[in-house]
């Protein structure tokens, strides 16, 4: 059955706001969030609904953690998740909403050594 794609409200129809928010659609398709916790991804959405145009935020731990349940360790674990991640880049009070990597094109299947032999056979 093919689910065919309606606007369901359109009265509430989302639009980009002139703050300069949004989420990369690519954090799924990509699969830059497979792997990551959900306390990881809730800072995540945090930070790219406060930083501006150039992905800047500072927030301080305390302030972050009037808006989401984590505690400072929690929410170290989650900084640093997200860093190793490569989605963020933080400097204390500094965080940064990295632009996300492309994905890396996957290596090409090893040749037999054979095959190998033969084209520097043939080679002149």
């Amino acid at each position: 059955m093919k689910v065919v794609k309606r606007v369901l409200c359109p009265q509430r129809l989302r639009r980009v706001p002139p703050q300069f928010n949004w989420v990369d659609h690519r954090l799924v398709r990509d699969k830059h969030i497979c792997g990551c916790s959900t306390q990881a991804l809730a800072l995540y959405l945090f930070l790219v609904t406060v930083a501006d145009a150039q992905g800047l935020s500072y927030y301080s731990d305390g302030a972050i953690g009037q808006f989401l349940p984590l505690d400072a360790p929690a929410l170290g674990r989650a900084r640093h998740e997200l860093s190793a991640a490569h989605l963020i880049a933080y400097q204390r009070p500094l965080y940064q909403v990295l632009a996300l990597e492309e994905p890396r094109a996957p290596l090409p299947e090893p040749l037999p050594l054979g095959q190998i032999l033969q084209a520097m056979e043939r080679a002149p």
